[in-house]
């Protein structure tokens, strides 16, 4: 039995398959599902000035992040949180495994392959060669 899974979601369609796929896991009621997002370094954009007030367009990437998981997390039948962190994407789902001592992480795949794959590189394949756990990959159908 999994005590902890980390789920890990990204902005794209293949996170309705991951979500897909943790609904047919078929959680106990004492599961607890770590909902997380990672904001690639990218898409952060900078920081904010602390001394001045921040418009709320700067906000609106981070609130519709925050919606979805919501809305995911309305769905589940055992205990959740939501973890929305910047960074390296593999680096962060991993450390999240670490801190919340993760049984599993489940995490999409792009399908990416070929030259594609060189350039861009495999969040998925990096996780599961350093993940403290089993992963389990999803992939696009």
């Amino acid at each position: 039995m999994f005590k902890t899974i980390l789920v890990a979601l990204d902005a794209s369609e293949q996170a309705d398959i991951v979500v897909q796929t943790l609904d047919a896991i078929q959680l106990p009621a004492a599961t607890k599902v770590i909902l997380a997002h990672v904001i690639p370094p990218s898409e952060v954009g900078g920081e904010w000035a602390a001394d001045r007030p921040h418009n709320r367009s700067e906000e609106i990437p981070y609130f519709h992040l925050e919606k979805q998981l919501q809305a995911y997390q309305a769905n589940l039948p055992c205990a959740s949180q939501i973890e929305i962190v910047s960074g390296d994407v593999a680096a962060e789902i991993v450390r999240l495994a670490n801190i919340h001592a993760a049984d599993l992480i489940l995490i999409g795949s792009r399908g990416l392959t070929g030259l594609n794959r060189i350039l861009q590189g495999s969040v998925s394949g990096q996780v599961v060669e350093e993940a403290p756990c089993s992963v389990l990959v999803v992939k696009q159908k």
